[in-house]
């Protein structure tokens, strides 16, 4: 059990000086997603994956009238133009922080919190996560709206995890332990169905794709285990903006491994 506090205004000491690094730090960043995204764009091939409805039909099945699932061709969507979304997504992210949002950056770094982050997050690798789905066979519409809101959703608790733990004087792990219920679940469809696909005994998936997905899944974890070291306060994750750094290279690692692994594999021009 927990107990709340009213907390002072300032629960991590930060520097002027590491606040405006801070910022030439999230400038250079904004900058490096925003070039790979627009090289996403301009040199992908024009390589689209199918999103498909299966609303229910009705079919004459042994000469009776049934509801059938009915599979129609929603949108084939653009795999260039998709990657260079969560790329340019950051990119926007980063910007902000380091021009017209950067006095609340810093407000809320010496809060021990910083919102934008995860409801970047929260778009960007729900965009992610869907096109590694896609790339397993997951084309259902309704399957993609459900990855994206349930790894949205957990980005989201990290927001709630940081704005908790800033009224508590002991650390309160509910709001991380259901963002992790949250975010296991896309990952558990993902690799059934990646098992179907080696399995199915035809020709199975490309083989960048055995690649990206334990990649990703790795990656995906490591931010989550940043945060369990900022608020076990282990080594030099004792400094808040410490853990703010590994989150910022984490996001540029994780969405650079995945354009540029995706584009060698079935975006690069032939």
């Amino acid at each position: 059990m927990t107990t709340a506090t009213m907390p002072a205004t300032d629960r991590v000491p930060i520097s002027d000086e590491r606040l405006r690094g801070l910022r030439r730090f999230n400038a250079i960043m904004g900058v490096l997603h925003l070039v790979q995204g627009v090289f996403m764009i301009a040199v992908s091939n024009a390589t689209t994956y199918p999103i498909f409805t299966n609303f229910l039909g009705a079919q004459f099945v042994d000469g009776a009238l049934r509801l059938t699932p009915d599979p129609q061709l929603f949108y084939e969507l653009p795999f260039g133009p998709a990657v260079a979304s969560f790329l340019l997504i950051s990119a926007v992210a980063h910007g902000y922080l380091a021009t017209f949002g950067f006095e609340r950056y810093a407000r809320d770094l010496r809060r021990g919190m910083n919102p934008v982050r995860f409801y970047e997050y929260a778009l960007s690798s729900s965009v992610m996560i869907v096109l590694i789905g896609m790339l397993t066979g997951i084309w259902d519409l309704g399957a993609i709206i459900l990855i994206f809101a349930l790894n949205g959703t957990m980005n989201l608790f990290g927001i709630m995890m940081e704005l908790h733990n800033y009224y508590t004087k002991k650390v309160d792990w509910t709001a991380f332990i259901y963002g992790s219920v949250a975010g296991i679940v896309p990952w558990i469809v993902i690799f059934w169905y990646f098992y179907g696909a080696v399995n199915s005994g035809d020709q199975g998936p490309p083989g960048f794709v055995y690649v990206i997905i334990p990649t990703l899944f790795v990656f995906f974890n490591i931010f989550a285990v940043n945060m369990v070291l900022q608020y076990k306060k282990v080594g030099p994750w004792r400094d808040y903006v410490y853990g703010e750094r590994v989150y910022i290279i984490l996001s540029l690692a994780a969405k650079s491994l995945l354009c540029w692994m995706i584009w060698t594999g079935t975006l690069a021009p032939v």
